[in-house]
């Protein structure tokens, strides 16, 4: 996707929203690379699975100034033209590789470059936001008398609430990733390798306009419990389960995280998968009544499905998270007796939040994995993901 697939008031729309969030942390500039805060920020793409380990690419933005996009080389051409962005210039590769292995002096490179930008920009200014820089270019900035802080402190408040012009682009990613995941399903049948199936829901994404994967949480029958085992080499079987979760960076860069866990073949499944699957689907529809704008996260982890115990060592990390182009604020984390809850506020309207239940069994080896993306609004929740369940695991007919 390039940045033309988008409307301009999008871009400017969310680049007013970070410029707002700046301004109230006291952040006069930014130094980010990571690819997703710069997409966010500009609307500006290049390499991105590269770039979030390659420190080759930067942008520089002031709250009240330009925005100044340092690319990689030969690459000024791809965000041309991009409303959010008033320069182009080459970056310094920043660690020992893209470097040229001197990452201290392209650090000093760097931290001179920043300090010209900033004394033109932002005269008597020595406050600089950052995110995820190398300790060379830390260094440096700092032996300038740059004072730092944490940029991501500006992102999560920036992209944890998503503005209208965002919603039909979310709406057009998730609708997207699910004809994938009918590609998926469709390609699920006895003799098959995981990586096989997998493959057909990449190739249908990829041709959506999806961006990239993020994990490969596709496993089936035995590699079901525990959670997050990673598609591989097992040939699926009769009668197994199969679970899958999309953790996608999809259309317009939006994220898309939903969950499902089909079974293989026909015939009448088990006691055991039913008592998993229906218990999956309670915990899920359970946690997702509890989001409501106004209520404390506190809250809904007290609230929260209760786990039975024979499930609780296995059981998901978090009753949900939010997502936006990314995974983002709130993590919302279990009630652990005995010690404060970590996390403080509310939900609030303009969250995407991602619901997610596992229900497993290390007696019999399996597991459910399901999860469903919602959409606060002022009167509640409007369900995002929508595509089907496996009613038959329920004992019932589709």
């Amino acid at each position: 996707m390039s940045f033309s697939s988008v409307s301009p008031d999008l871009l400017l729309a969310r680049a007013a929203r970070v410029r707002d969030m700046m301004r109230r942390a006291n952040c006069p500039a930014l130094v980010i690379v990571d690819p997703v805060n710069i997409l966010y920020a500009t609307g500006a793409t290049n390499m991105s699975v590269w770039s979030m380990r390659t420190p080759a690419r930067y942008l520089l933005m002031f709250a009240d100034g330009p925005s100044i996009l340092y690319d990689f080389r030969g690459c000024a051409h791809l965000a041309a033209g991009l409303p959010t962005i008033d320069d182009i210039r080459q970056a310094e590769g920043l660690d020992h590789v893209s470097s040229g292995g001197e990452p201290a002096a392209a650090a000093a490179r760097f931290a001179a470059a920043i300090a010209a930008a900033m004394a033109e920009h932002a005269p008597g200014e020595r406050r600089l936001g950052i995110d995820r820089l190398p300790f060379h270019t830390v260094d440096a900035l700092r032996a300038r008398g740059i004072s730092l802080s944490d940029a991501d402190a500006v992102f999560a408040a920036a992209r944890r609430i998503k503005l209208a012009v965002e919603l039909p682009y979310i709406r057009e990613a998730v609708a997207r990733v699910e004809r994938a995941a009918g590609e998926l399903e469709a390609a699920i049948r006895p003799g098959l390798a995981e990586v096989e199936i997998w493959a057909e829901f990449h190739r249908r994404f990829i041709a959506g306009g999806g961006h990239y994967v993020s994990t490969r949480l596709l496993q089936s029958g035995s590699a079901t419990f525990p959670y997050f085992r990673e598609a591989g080499e097992r040939r699926v079987e009769p009668g197994d389960l199969i679970c899958f979760d999309t953790d996608v960076t999809g259309y317009a860069g939006y994220a898309v995280d939903f969950s499902r866990t089909f079974r293989v073949g026909g015939g009448r499944p088990g006691g055991e998968q039913r008592m998993l699957y229906g218990r999956a689907r309670e915990q899920l529809a359970w946690n997702a009544d509890l989001i409501r704008p106004g209520v404390a996260f506190a809250d809904i982890a007290a609230r929260a499905w209760p786990v039975p115990e024979e499930h609780r060592q296995s059981r998901y990390y978090c009753v949900g998270h939010g997502l936006g182009l990314s995974g983002e604020h709130p993590n919302i984390p279990h009630i652990e007796p005995g010690k404060p809850y970590p996390l403080a506020g509310c939900v609030e309207p303009g969250m995407v939040i991602c619901v997610e239940s596992y229900v497993g069994s290390a007696s019999s080896g399996q597991g459910v994995k399901l999860e469903d993306q919602l959409l606060v609004t002022e009167a509640g929740t409007e369900t995002l993901s929508r595509y089907r369940f496996d009613d038959q695991l329920l004992g019932r007919t589709i």
